[in-house]
């Protein structure tokens, strides 16, 4: 609750103080604005055109990881029974990426090229072994942290779950990738043979 008081010192304060008038550029009164500076149209274009798996990937916040909670997701429409049998390492390792030891930022720059190299190749169930610290903020477990943040960021991902001991343990993560529009076709036609 204020007083008169209160109003007669803080206008008193204020003394000469005006408030802003709307519609000039309060940094340089008199000046116009300019548009934008080439920095900043090349930041949009390449904002703009990307879409690319690199741009997608923030190292802003993350949320840690508990070192001994295992990472598991799945989209909707993927079955519990495919994401179990990934887990206890049921498809073959058709192509792995070790990023143990490595800084956050080359492992943000490996990922997008890895994974895409993979879904160019028809590859489905890819192993990435990072590791895991003992402590919440050690370096492993927060590089498992991002991990799990970027991997949802991608479409092509369908499921990723950690990996059973014998593949890694909490060290490492199955990821199951979506088919490609070439396999379905070559999938449909196979079908279409054994029908006759």
């Amino acid at each position: 609750m204020t007083t008169p008081h209160d109003d007669a010192d803080f206008r008193a304060l204020m003394g000469d103080v005006r408030p802003l008038t709307r519609g000039h550029d309060r940094a340089h009164p008199g000046r116009r604005r300019q548009g934008p500076s080439e920095a900043q149209l090349a930041r949009r274009e390449s904002a703009a055109g990307g879409g690319e798996a690199d741009d997608i990937l923030s190292d802003d916040f993350v949320d840690l990881v508990p070192p001994f909670d295992p990472l598991d997701f799945r989209r909707d429409g993927i079955q519990q029974g495919v994401v179990d049998r990934l887990r206890h390492g049921g498809y073959p390792v058709q192509a792995s990426l070790h990023l143990l030891r490595r800084p956050l930022e080359e492992c943000r720059r490996s990922l997008p090229v890895f994974l895409r190299d993979a879904v160019e190749h028809d590859l489905r169930s890819v192993l990435i072994v990072h590791g895991r610290g003992r402590e919440i903020d050690s370096p492993p477990n927060v590089l498992r942290s991002y991990l799990a943040k970027w991997l949802a960021a991608f479409d092509e991902v369908q499921a990723f779950v950690s990996a059973s001991q014998a593949d890694g343990g909490l060290g490492a993560t199955w990821v199951m990738l979506r088919k490609s529009e070439r396999a379905r076709a070559a999938n449909r036609e196979r079908q279409q043979k054994r029908r006759g």
